[in-house]
C-alpha cells in the first residue's frame, strides 16, 4: 500500500499549489533562463492565482498528491480544442507535473500521471500531449515508460540577448 493519496485539488490547496508551481518555474528557469520566464518575487502567488482559475473549469484537472498530511506534488491538465496553429485535433494536454524532492522515488509522479490519463480518457480525447524541458531526462524517462513518444522538438532563437 502506498503512503500517499492522489485527489482533486481544492481552494484550500492553493498555497501549496503556489509553492509547487513556483518550484516548477525555478526548475525550468534553471534549465534555460532565456526560454523560461524568470520566477520573480511573486511567482508563488501568481501561480496559485492562475491555478485557482482552473479548479472549477470542467475542461481542466488539477490534482494533488498528499503524503504525511502535506501536499507534496501536483499535476495540471486540460482538454484543449482543435488547434490549426499546432496542427492537431482536440487533445488532452498535461501542462504541469511536479513532486517535491523529498517525496520523489515513491511513484507519486507516475500515480499523478495515471490518474490524469484516466480522467482524459473519460473526456474522450483521442490522445494526450505534453512538453518537457530538453534537459529534464528524469521526466522524459517517466513519460516514455508510460507510453509517450517524442513527436516535436521545440527550438528557440533569442532575438535579444540577456546581459
Amino acid at each position: 500500500m502506498s503512503d500517499y493519496a492522489i485527489r482533486r485539488a481544492a481552494a484550500a490547496d492553493l498555497d501549496a499549489l503556489g509553492r509547487l508551481g513556483a518550484m516548477l518555474m525555478h526548475a525550468h528557469y534553471s534549465f534555460d533562463g532565456q526560454r523560461f520566464m524568470r520566477p520573480g518575487a511573486h511567482a508563488q502567488e501568481g501561480y496559485a492565482s492562475f491555478l485557482a482559475t482552473q479548479l472549477e473549469d470542467p475542461e481542466s484537472l488539477v490534482l494533488v498528491a498528499e503524503r504525511n498530511d502535506s501536499v507534496v506534488g501536483y499535476l495540471y491538465a486540460a482538454v484543449e480544442p482543435r488547434s490549426w496553429k499546432e496542427l492537431r485535433d482536440r487533445a488532452g494536454f498535461i501542462h504541469d507535473i511536479l513532486v517535491d524532492a523529498p517525496s520523489r522515488r515513491f511513484g507519486i509522479a507516475a500515480a499523478l500521471l495515471e490518474e490524469a490519463i484516466r480522467w482524459l480518457r473519460r473526456q474522450r480525447v483521442p490522445r494526450v500531449i505534453l512538453w518537457t524541458a530538453a534537459p529534464n531526462d528524469q521526466a522524459q524517462r517517466l513519460f516514455a515508460r508510460k507510453g509517450f513518444r517524442t513527436t516535436m522538438h521545440e527550438m528557440t532563437l533569442e532575438l535579444q540577448r540577456l546581459e
